[in-house]
């Protein structure tokens, strides 16, 4: 009697593994058919080091992003991030900036240059979409904080022909353009600079996407009220599931779908998903930041060269001795769900910030984004739901500041 009853069991057992099974199957397949991109990659960080090898399937602690990774994940195209730390807001510091910007774009076209059957510049969706027909990744360039700008504006030009095709306004700290979400010392402009309008204005008329992650919530709602073209958050989350600076209200969510644009979900951890209270960690990290005088981790990437890595290094010995359990692909799935209640499915995309601390249980480097995929089919997003997150929003934002572009003459204010 008793086997027979397990017989049921089992049986029922198996078919929900095989139909488990089928889906998982069937969302690869879906994955591998529709068009991807990623909006915020720090693969750059590694591209300046030497000996790095993007043909190698390197540990994921050394490297998230590399073309093993890239295959594996489905990733169609990626915007490579020209990123800069803020530093010292004088002539000497600018300068130093902007020789630091061109010397990674310069490691990105020499990447794009030595893999041209791997890789190719991509600066408009349909570029991309040619590329991937040809059978390679397309990538694009962004870059991560306006402090290699300085106070000369036409240096947009010069990035945009380099291939920018989205800035992010500031980094941890505030810059000579804007209010950062995380500067220690608080607003500075409650808003953009008087510089920081022009900035707007010029890259309205370039056709370069105005990024506001990590801007505060005044500078974020300033852009808003003076951009001529949709904006993007390139890497940013939902404040309502992580309490966060860097993350986006949900009153911001919606301004942002008002005004058309996108936000790009970051699928850093602790960006993610809360972290669980641990006070020992916290007295740890209380007594890091008041060691090196910041507010949070993020104003590491503000301290000079040499400190920072010791910093770094330390913030890597805290992790070991309080480690935080990561986020989930689970996890990363109620942000998007999140997203889409307040502002709707056509706002919001993926920008995952690999090689810039990101890993979740489930999603440890671009090679697992299928799982991403896997998890939105289990939830019921249909195909052109999926599409829309993985590039049919962020494209649609893309073509909208393209031909927002005006005849207007260059900015030279500032200079």
């Amino acid at each position: 009697m008793r086997l027979r009853l397990l017989f049921p069991f089992i049986a029922a057992s198996a078919l929900g593994t095989s139909a488990a099974a089928q889906q998982e199957a069937k969302a690869r397949k879906l994955h591998e058919q529709i068009f991807t991109v990623d909006t915020h990659a720090d693969t750059p960080m590694n591209l300046v080091k030497p000996g790095f090898d993007l043909t190698k399937d390197n540990d994921p602690t050394e490297a998230k992003l590399d073309f093993p990774k890239l295959k594996r994940g489905g990733l169609d195209a990626v915007f490579w991030a020209v990123y800069m730390g803020q530093g010292p807001r004088t002539p000497e510091g600018n300068t130093a900036a902007k020789q630091e910007a061109l010397r990674i774009f310069d490691a990105i076209h020499a990447a794009i240059k030595a893999h041209p059957t791997e890789i190719a510049m991509a600066t408009t969706p349909a570029e991309a979409v040619r590329i991937r027909k040809a059978g390679k990744r397309a990538i694009f360039i962004g870059i991560e904080n306006g402090y290699p700008v300085g106070r000369d504006l036409g240096l947009l030009q010069q990035y945009y022909n380099l291939g920018a095709r989205y800035m992010t306004l500031c980094h941890g700290t505030n810059n000579d353009l804007c209010d950062s979400a995380t500067d220690p010392n608080g607003p500075e402009y409650q808003g953009l600079s008087p510089l920081g309008v022009q900035a707007v204005a010029e890259m309205n008329r370039l056709g370069m996407m105005v990024d506001i992650s990590h801007t505060s919530d005044s500078t974020f709602y300033d852009v808003l009220r003076l951009s001529k073209a949709p904006v993007i958050a390139s890497h940013s989350a939902a404040r309502a599931l992580s309490d966060v600076p860097r993350n986006l209200s949900d009153d911001m969510l919606r301004a942002l779908a008002r005004h058309d644009g996108v936000v790009q979900l970051n699928l850093f951890s602790p960006y993610v998903k809360a972290q669980p209270t641990n006070p020992a960690r916290a007295a740890a990290v209380q007594a890091f930041n008041a060691k090196w005088k910041i507010k949070n981790f993020l104003n590491v990437y503000s301290l000079p060269e040499a400190e920072q890595k010791q910093a770094l290094a330390e913030m890597d010995e805290l992790d070991k001795r309080f480690p935080v359990p990561l986020a989930t692909v689970q996890d990363a799935v109620n942000q998007i769900d999140h997203i889409v209640r307040v502002a709707g499915i056509d706002h919001v995309g993926i920008g995952g910030d690999f090689d810039g601390g990101t890993e979740l249980d489930g999603l440890r480097d671009v090679g697992e984004y299928p799982n991403l995929t896997t998890e939105l089919v289990r939830r019921g997003y249909s195909r052109r739901d999926i599409e829309k997150i993985w590039s049919g929003n962020l494209f649609r934002v893309m073509r909208a500041v393209e031909r927002a572009r005006t005849a207007a003459p260059a900015t030279t204010a500032g200079k």
